[in-house]
């Protein structure tokens, strides 16, 4: 009697496995789960975590604050290039402006004068080109009043051209020069601002913070991520298709991913992979393991993967 019971309860169980096997054959669904593509932000600068304004599991908006480090020594480095720049550009304004005020009007008074000394040396050779016509002037003292004249007439012109050089200021060169240092310090500042910028960085998308890597107080070396956020975009459904089912996939082709408590939702396949690989991670029967699958991706709506997980596992069923 024993016996029989132990050969029908052998039977039942066989009956049932092979059910199941029959219902995973005729199932057109795919295992897979869901991963996420972190972003992970970092200053690219080195220092001390003073403020991490975020904690893990909160949702930040773009642009909110995420953490700031030490900037004593950027900010130093801003002021002096500040005052490195303020100093360049006077120094241009100055080489632009020629002489100063009272250079200038003392050249134009020598000016003056030499123009008096001309007009009066101009008077005198007119009377003696009169007396020398009449044999009254000697041509020796002609002489003399004519190339005096001509020596004030060039007074005049060596007293303008002082004037005319002191309005223009530096030589072109010079002003080259000064315009192409405080073209330098303008970068320097551009520099020491953008070091300081770097100590504080914000969410450049709105999205899920998943971690926090540091504490205040800890050193940060340069490019070290200190938060790490999960975009609701970079959620996606990773599953398995054997070799068979990969011809009736195409990329854009909407997917119906079931997950355990929620309602379906809809993907769109974004990936499909061309290099095939053996059992995944999440499929553990032997019908699948001696198989050759290929990895396929599929997006979500950024608003339907808000509230999902990275590793939840999931059923994949492509829609007609």
């Amino acid at each position: 009697m024993k016996n029989y019971s132990r050969a029908k309860i052998a039977l039942v169980a066989l009956a049932a496995f092979l059910l199941a096997a029959c219902a995973r054959r005729e199932s057109s669904a795919y295992q897979g789960y869901l991963e996420g593509e972190f972003v992970y932000v970092a200053a690219p600068l080195a220092g001390q975590l003073e403020q991490l304004a975020v904690t893990r599991g909160a949702r930040v908006e773009a642009g909110a604050p995420l953490f700031a480090l030490e900037q004593g020594a950027e900010l130093s480095a801003l002021r002096e290039a500040a005052e490195r720049l303020r100093s360049a550009q006077a120094r241009l304004a100055d080489l632009r402006k020629g002489s100063r005020p009272s250079e200038l009007a003392a050249l134009g008074a020598r000016l003056a004068q030499a123009r008096a000394t001309e007009e009066l040396s101009a008077l005198e050779l007119q009377r003696a080109t009169q007396l020398h016509r009449t044999t009254v002037l000697s041509d020796g003292d002609f002489d003399r009043v004519r190339l005096a004249h001509e020596a004030a007439s060039k007074q005049v012109a060596e007293a303008a051209a002082q004037l005319d050089t002191a309005q223009l200021g530096a030589r072109a060169d010079t002003i080259a020069a000064a315009e192409a240092e405080a073209g330098a310090a303008q970068a320097a500042l551009d520099r020491a601002g953008w070091n300081v910028a770097q100590k504080n960085r914000a969410a450049p998308v709105a999205a899920l913070v998943y971690d926090t890597l540091y504490r205040a107080g800890e050193f940060v070396a340069a490019g070290q991520p200190v938060v790490a956020l999960l975009p609701p975009a970079s959620l996606k459904v990773r599953f398995f298709v054997p070799e068979a089912g990969l011809a009736a996939l195409k990329a854009g082709q909407p997917v119906q991913v079931a997950i355990t408590g929620q309602p379906p939702l809809t993907a769109r396949i974004s990936y499909l992979s061309p290099k095939p690989e053996f059992t995944p991670p999440v499929l553990y029967n032997r019908e699948n393991r001696a198989k050759l699958v290929f990895m396929v991706e599929a997006v979500f709506d950024p608003a339907a993967a808000r509230d999902l997980h990275p590793g939840q596992p999931v059923d994949v069923t492509p829609s007609n």
